[in-house]
């Protein structure tokens, strides 16, 4: 998903608004529209597993700190990693689709 954000964006950026004919317009906000729906179902449903994967990574931090048992302090680690990576790519998703809302915001 994120090659596919990256590369819309690309292309919106290599697009002259200026130079586009009323119909070309018209389609390309409709198509902007469209695209903006699909990112935002995407970075919805990230959302969700990144809170989910932030309340399991809280719920084992705590586990390993009252039970020190080696496996506990692992899966603490691994989720930690987990959850930041999620972090990230929600990160890029957020803005990705701020900046999708901006060329959409071109057609007004």
């Amino acid at each position: 998903m994120r090659k596919r954000l990256k590369t819309y964006l690309e292309y919106l950026e290599a697009i002259d608004f200026k130079k586009l004919s009323d119909d070309e317009k018209t389609t390309l906000k409709a198509n902007i529209l469209r695209q903006i729906g699909f990112f935002q179902h995407e970075r919805l449903i990230h959302l969700i597993v990144t809170l989910a994967i932030a309340f399991f990574t809280i719920l084992f931090v705590f586990g390993s700190m009252a039970w020190e048992a080696d496996l506990m302090f692992y899966l603490s680690g691994i989720l930690i990693v987990l959850l930041f990576f999620y972090i990230r790519h929600y990160y890029f998703l957020e803005n990705g689709v701020q900046k999708l809302y901006e060329y959409y915001d071109k057609f007004k």
